[in-house]
């Protein structure tokens, strides 16, 4: 299970002269050989802000991202901020994984498989922005076997793979909303819009399905649109981009266009399935959620 990639907004080579033309010599000859880390890069960006002859009004807007080493567990399922997360850990490399990460009471990143097998393929390649994994509960089992409750927590973007033995070990950086800051009026707006038409979308399914769900929507947009993201019943490569949007804003209207679409079919289903009903209780019959239930969403439909 494994890895990939995407390019942050960042400043280098005559960006850089243009911004901060006296750097240190120091850092000149590490930025021509191409071995300045990103945190060293921050660092020294932050030492030039605190010597800015200026105001702080007068810095130019540079985005430092927290740059940290990560044990990877690539998979065939995207992982949310929020989202909930439960793993049977059986494989040799991964139990070595999870024992190392409760030893350092530290988190491992989740990323999308793009290219290779879940299960025994050390050359997997994985999509290069996921969420990292807290564990928050774990559950022995026979053989060294784990069974793990995990959260998502902050977004990554892999810059390069470190290893990829026993495990893939990846360099990342940990990517926040560009406009979680400011949540402006719009984004609130829309929010409440997707949020109407997702509750519409989970009544269909609960009636769909015969089964009861509750999903409780947080008043934050930025949590709302991840949960949605979560929720929705889509093909991990649409969450994969859902995941990837900078601001809360996209990702909202992505949704909103994603439900707008496609609630009206499920409308139709709906009264369809409510006639069939009717029809069945008339003739003494005794309805069933399950055959529809397959015909329309497939055999293992889930609530999520």
């Amino acid at each position: 299970m494994n890895e990939r990639r995407e390019q942050a907004p960042s400043l280098a080579g005559n960006d850089l002269d243009a911004v901060f033309p006296t750097l240190p010599l120091e850092f000149q000859q590490k930025r021509m050989r191409g071995r300045m880390r990103p945190l060293e890069k921050a660092q020294n960006l932050l030492h030039r802000a605190i010597c800015w002859p200026g105001t702080t009004a007068d810095l130019p807007e540079v985005t430092l991202l927290m740059s940290r080493r990560l044990r990877l567990f690539p998979l065939n399922a995207v992982l949310f901020p929020g989202a909930a997360l439960n793993l049977h850990i059986f494989e040799a490399r991964y139990k070595q994984m999870i024992n190392e990460c409760l030893e350092c009471g530290e988190g491992f990143g989740v990323a999308l498989i793009a290219e290779g097998a879940e299960a025994g393929d050390p050359n997997v390649t994985p999509h290069d922005i996921g969420s990292i994994a807290e564990i928050l509960d774990v559950r022995p089992l026979p053989f060294g076997r784990y069974f793990i409750s995990t959260v998502g927590r902050e977004r990554f973007k892999i810059t390069h793979i470190v290893a990829r033995e026993p495990y893939l070990v990846v360099e990342a950086d940990v990517l926040e909303e560009q406009d979680v800051a400011a949540e402006d009026g719009e984004t609130g707006t829309l929010c409440e819009r997707v949020r109407a038409l997702f509750v519409e979308y989970l009544a269909i399914i609960v009636e769909f399905s015969g089964e009861e769900s509750a999903v409780d929507l947080p008043e934050d947009a930025q949590r709302a649109s991840f949960l949605i993201g979560d929720t929705l019943q889509l093909a991990e490569a649409v969450k994969q981009r859902l995941l990837e949007f900078d601001t809360t804003k996209q990702r909202l209207a992505a949704e909103f266009e994603f439900l707008q679409g496609l609630l009206p079919q499920f409308r139709r289903l709906l009264e369809r399935r409510r006639t069939e009903l009717e029809t069945r209780r008339a003739r003494g019959e005794e309805p069933s959620y399950r055959p529809d239930q397959e015909k329309f969403f497939g055999k293992y439909f889930s609530l999520n």
